[in-house]
C-alpha cells in the first residue's frame, strides 16, 4: 500500500501517550498514528450501500420482540431452503 505524507498538529499530551504506547507495544509511533487515522476515516466514511439492505413486509407498526424474531427466523429459513429444481 502506498502512503502519502502529511503534517498534523497534535496535543503534546496525546503525543506523549502515543510515544509510551509505541514503546510498550514494540511498534512505531507512526504506526499508532496511522491506525488512529484509519479509525477516524472509517468512522466518518459515507458508505455506498446501507448497512441493512433487507426489508421485511410488516403491519405498518412497531413490532414486538417476538414478531421481529419470528420474521427473521422465517427469512433465514426461506434462504436456507434449496431453490426449486436445484440439486439438494
Amino acid at each position: 500500500m502506498s502512503m502519502k505524507r502529511t503534517n498534523v498538529y497534535a496535543d503534546p499530551e496525546d503525543l506523549a501517550i502515543i510515544k509510551e504506547a509505541a514503546k510498550r507495544r514494540g511498534i512505531s509511533e507512526a504506526e499508532i498514528i496511522r491506525q488512529g487515522i484509519h479509525l477516524a476515516a472509517m468512522a466518518n466514511r459515507v458508505w455506498d450501500e446501507p448497512l441493512f439492505s433487507r426489508t421485511f413486509a410488516g403491519p405498518g407498526r412497531t413490532l414486538a420482540k417476538r414478531e421481529v424474531r419470528d420474521a427473521v427466523a422465517d427469512a433465514v429459513t426461506r434462504e436456507a431452503e434449496p431453490e426449486p429444481g436445484s440439486a439438494a
